[in-house]
């Protein structure tokens, strides 16, 4: 069978891509080695034993960053949905109440109104909101969209315009666990588009989560006359002089395209290509314990959307030394969006940094009960955050790296691929282009637009 154009994977960027290339005509397969679509942002669900009713749970999404109003112009989400032609009211989405950056002794609040963070910081660091209007200055005047840029420090860029480190550390926390693949530090163009998408754009949640995101993309895909083909993985991405000509399904089909768009990941698709890796395996992995409880908080008990947690002055982002490290924690309640509904049961979602190679070489028994514990202390620090919430567990469920390996195929579980970044997209092999995570773009509207730049970009040329 004979292509414009073969995706591999069903994820943002892949169905992103594939979109856009399919609009223009040209005949475009997206394969995807799992039963449903997604990638690190898919869903699944659970039934409760108690009560036998099937409770749906988002993978991977938080929260949609990049928020932006009906009619606002020249932002990334409205950028998103102009391309793909989807209508903003399709997404029906819920802002954040507000997040929290919590350290011991010092708190930031942010929402989508940028207004709040500025105040914050003058409220809370006063002797640096100069300082840190000349951070936001730089951001603004900054070109995060240069697919030639360099690898550049955050730490060192804040360091030298900021003087207190415990606002650098606060800072840094939210986008460094929202997206970074380096350890301890990310790329000062990484932090950019963090900043921007996460501080000064914000945070939303699409009514009925991811999925009504991923059922959008398909049936616009498949409006546009896009193949995807599911149960369906990639065994081999076939070369001819150095040149992509197709791929070998792991159903042993041959299927010939001039170009090949991957969002497997950088290390991953070279092994596909039979090519030396020259990419490193990203080092951070995390795991998360999700508990269904009774009833939804009150307001009074818990209102935060999502809270950045952290027991010390510094943060520690790097790979766990033990299975997890309790010492930081994202805790999100996808219940706190503006909604009216405060029936049903409740829901918290609470995130680690954790260790590959440790629940790697666990055996079942074991394996289940570091999760156990696991689950406990996420409890714990939601319990201490809300402390005044009757908390009661009606259904719990608990993932770690090897699960996201098992499910999404990332070496090592690794959710923001390898720290070696491609940011025009192009690999040693002709015709072979790397989407999503490894291109550089980050969070799931940041990976719709690697998909549909690379798509513009290499997909709308003519075939030769």
């Amino acid at each position: 069978m004979k292509y414009d154009a073969i995706v591999i994977g069903a994820g943002m960027s892949g169905l992103a891509a594939g979109i856009r290339m399919a609009m223009f005509g040209k005949k475009v397969c997206v394969l995807e080695k799992h039963t449903i679509a997604g990638g690190l942002n898919s869903y699944y669900q659970r039934r409760i034993k108690e009560t036998k009713e099937i409770a749906q749970f988002d993978v991977g999404l938080h929260a949609l960053t990049n928020f932006a109003t009906k009619g606002e112009r020249r932002k990334p989400l409205t950028k998103m949905l102009k391309q793909l032609r989807i209508g903003y009211d399709e997404f029906e989405l819920c802002p954040q109440s507000y997040s929290l950056i919590d350290f011991p002794g010092k708190q930031l609040r942010f929402n989508n109104d940028f207004e709040l963070l500025k105040n914050e910081v003058y409220e809370k660091f006063p002797s640096e909101i100069d300082s840190f209007n000349k951070l936001v200055e730089k951001i603004n005047n900054y070109n995060e969209l240069d697919l030639n840029a360099t690898y550049i420090s955050s730490r060192e860029v804040l360091n030298s315009i900021l003087h207190n480190s415990l606002l650098v550390e606060m800072l840094l926390a939210p986008l460094l666990i929202y997206g970074s693949a380096w350890e301890k530090d990310m790329d000062f163009n990484q932090f950019v588009i963090m900043f921007k998408s996460i501080y000064m754009e914000g945070f939303s949640r699409p009514k009925g989560g991811v999925r009504t995101i991923i059922d959008k993309l398909i049936a616009r895909f498949k409006e546009e006359g896009g193949e995807l083909k599911f149960r369906c993985g990639v065994e081999e991405i076939l070369l001819k002089d150095n040149k992509a000509i197709g791929v070998r399904t792991t159903k042993g089909e041959e299927l010939f395209a001039p170009r090949v768009f991957s969002s497997a990941g950088l290390p991953e698709t070279m092994e596909l290509a039979k090519k030396e890796v020259n990419a490193a395996v990203g080092k951070m992995t995390f795991m998360e314990a999700i508990a269904l409880t009774e009833r939804k908080p009150t307001k009074s008990e818990f209102d935060a959307t999502i809270v950045f947690h952290n027991s010390l002055e510094q943060y520690h982002y790097e790979g766990a030394k033990d299975f997890f490290d309790s010492r930081s924690a994202v805790v999100c309640c996808p219940d706190n969006y503006e909604m009216d509904n405060r029936d049903g049961h409740g829901c918290f979602r609470v995130t680690f940094m954790a260790n590959y190679e440790k629940f790697k070489a666990l055996d079942r028994s074991a394996y289940l009960e570091k999760k156990e514990e696991a689950f406990e202390q996420a409890m714990g620090i939601v319990k201490k955050l809300a402390p005044q919430y009757e908390f009661r567990t009606v259904l719990k469920d608990i993932f770690t790296p090897t699960t996201v390996e098992r499910y999404t195929w990332k070496k090592h579980g690794t959710v923001y691929g390898s720290p070696d970044k491609i940011r025009n997209g192009k690999t040693d092999v002709d015709g072979l282009y790397i989407i999503g995570t490894d291109q550089g773009f980050l969070g799931i509207v940041g990976a719709i637009l690697s998909g549909i730049s690379l798509g513009n970009l290499y997909g709308l040329m003519e075939s030769e």
